[in-house]
């Protein structure tokens, strides 16, 4: 099995050249079997482990969230790209503090996003953020720069890979705008911030190579794979309580 060094060099490699498809882990169990499949590394789901827990998305505190990325670190030898929320903190100095002790369960990557949890930070605050985390964490462990766009659709296109170029050029490794999927503004987005790669996540699976096409680094699935597990439970719990009738 790989050690945390080269587990994060291949996951740096990954992000070269070409296209990989990053799914997302979020228990033990969906970790071995994304590996058994083949896969190159893995991705956590904030919601994913939020569900896993009993909690809606956005409910995990920092100590959950660092606890379950030990866990996804254990079970599988692949490298973890760790979705950190907002780093569970507003100011530079408190995120990047989180953020070094998320790198030191043996994740090869992380993503901060710009959203509070209740209103997105002014671009100027979310590049600061971005910077500090740069600063702390090891040279080695990517990072990803996440814009919140879904939050407020109503925002033009422009001011998010805007906000895309401020946190590369504050030091993110990868960019990421989810739910960006216009094919015009996704172009847009991997133009201004090459050559560093960009991360698309995709609402439909049959989209995914059009996005590689674009340019895309990577694509990856969110909650798509929990969700569909967890849809699939209900409706056998359902019918399950249906013989109680």
């Amino acid at each position: 099995m790989l050690n945390t060094e080269e587990k994060r060099a291949r996951f740096r490699a990954l992000h070269q050249d070409g296209f990989f498809i990053l799914p997302n882990a979020w228990d033990a169990g969906s970790a071995k079997r994304l590996e058994a499949q083949g896969f190159q590394a893995i991705a956590s789901t904030s919601a994913g482990a939020a569900w896993a827990l009993g909690k809606d998305d956005g409910q995990l505190s920092c100590d959950e969230a660092v606890a379950h990325l030990e866990m996804l670190v254990a079970a599988t030898g692949l490298p973890v790209n760790a979705d950190f929320e907002n780093g569970f903190a507003d100011a530079p100095e408190a995120v990047a503090a989180n953020a070094v002790r998320a790198a030191a369960t043996g994740i090869a990557a992380l993503s901060i996003e710009d959203w509070s949890g209740s209103a997105i930070y002014d671009r100027s605050l979310g590049a600061e953020r971005i910077a500090a985390v740069r600063e702390a964490l090891d040279p080695d462990v990517l990072l990803v720069g996440r814009s919140e766009f879904f939050r407020a659709p109503e925002t033009p296109a422009a001011e998010w890979i805007a906000r895309a170029v401020a946190y590369s050029e504050a030091g993110a490794d990868v960019l990421f705008v989810p739910f960006m999927l216009d094919h015009g503004a996704v172009a847009e987005l991997i133009a201004a911030v090459a050559p560093k790669p960009v991360n698309v996540l995709v609402a439909s699976f049959d989209t995914i190579p059009d996005y590689a096409r674009l340019g895309a680094r990577r694509c990856s699935v969110g909650a798509a794979l929990a969700g569909t597990v967890w849809k699939a439970f209900d409706e056998a719990a359902a019918a399950l309580k249906g013989f109680e009738a």
